[in-house]
């Protein structure tokens, strides 16, 4: 189970799998990260970093400069799926269930897919089946654990806690609706944003919750940016 971050400069997952699986391949809900991989990934489309963005993230001018294009990530991400036996290494197909999960819809279902049509490069077979959108899965556990119930400390469910309403979920706020803030390491750097999913994920199946795919992935979506043979329209990027 990887999960991931991915803004374009940066490839970071962290590896999860059920400490507890019988034989049967069945779990009791504890899950333990066992790897993770990080790449950072050199822009080939606007490949000089912005003032925000670098202040955002934490990523250097150099670190991308000497970082490898995306589809070299994708090979070094296939290698790293490979060893941990969740794929074939030659033909890329799956040797064990397994899925991705991030916060939000947007990282695989969009932003990857999009890079494979600037890298002009078909998604892999072992990156496009529906993905769990964690933010999702937070939001429906704490609106579960909370219905009904009065929002005081008094009598708050075991283990829900209070969130403003019509607020966007956060990493730094999924944390907070499950009592694991606060947030580990740097906002909005793709590992440490990765690292801190994974603990929302352990969290939840350590709580019952039932996980499982809740976004799908379209490989053949058409944006309007997107020209002929990977070009970007750069009328609707100013």
């Amino acid at each position: 189970m990887p999960f991931m971050r991915v803004p374009k400069q940066e490839w970071p997952v962290c590896l999860l799998r059920w400490k507890d699986r019988d034989i049967k391949g069945k779990a009791r809900g504890e899950l333990e990260v066992v790897d993770e991989f990080r790449s950072f990934v050199r822009p080939t489309w606007r490949p000089q970093l912005s003032e925000f963005c670098t202040t955002l993230t934490g990523i250097t001018q150099e670190q991308v400069d000497h970082a490898p294009p995306f589809p070299e990530v994708l090979e070094h991400f296939r290698g790293f799926l490979a060893k941990h036996q969740l794929i074939d290494a030659a033909t890329g197909r799956r040797l064990a269930r397994f899925c991705f999960c991030s916060d939000g819809p947007y990282d695989v279902r969009d932003f990857v897919v999009k890079q494979c049509f600037i890298s002009k490069i078909a998604p892999p077979a072992w990156l496009i089946s529906d993905v769990v959108d964690v933010r999702r899965v937070v939001g429906e556990w704490h609106a579960n654990a909370t219905a009904g119930a009065d929002r005081s400390a008094e009598r708050r469910p075991s283990g829900a806690f209070p969130l403003p309403r019509r607020v966007t979920l956060s990493i730094p706020r999924q944390l907070h609706a499950l009592g694991l803030e606060p947030f580990e390491g740097r906002p909005h750097s793709g590992i440490d944003d990765t690292r801190n999913i994974a603990r929302l994920v352990v969290e939840l199946a350590r709580r019952g919750w039932k996980l499982e795919p809740n976004t799908p992935i379209n490989p053949n979506r058409r944006w309007p940016w997107m020209g002929k043979r990977g070009r970007v329209l750069e009328e609707y990027y100013p």
